[in-house]
């Protein structure tokens, strides 16, 4: 009968581990990623004084 290689398992369980932190860092990233960009995208259709859509503070 073969004895169990710990070092090999060890090393899977670190390598998958590893994966999945890079995994979910990526995530994080693209999530970032898409917030920083649909925010930005939202701000300027939201009209502020500073396109001139200035909405009931006109001076009649």
């Amino acid at each position: 009968m073969a004895k169990p290689n710990y070092q090999f398992e060890k090393r899977q369980r670190d390598l998958a581990k590893k994966q999945k932190q890079e995994e979910k860092r990526r995530e994080k990233l693209a999530n970032k990623a898409a917030n920083a960009s649909g925010s930005q995208a939202v701000v300027p259709e939201a009209g502020g004084p500073e396109d001139g859509t200035d909405s009931g503070t006109a001076s009649v």
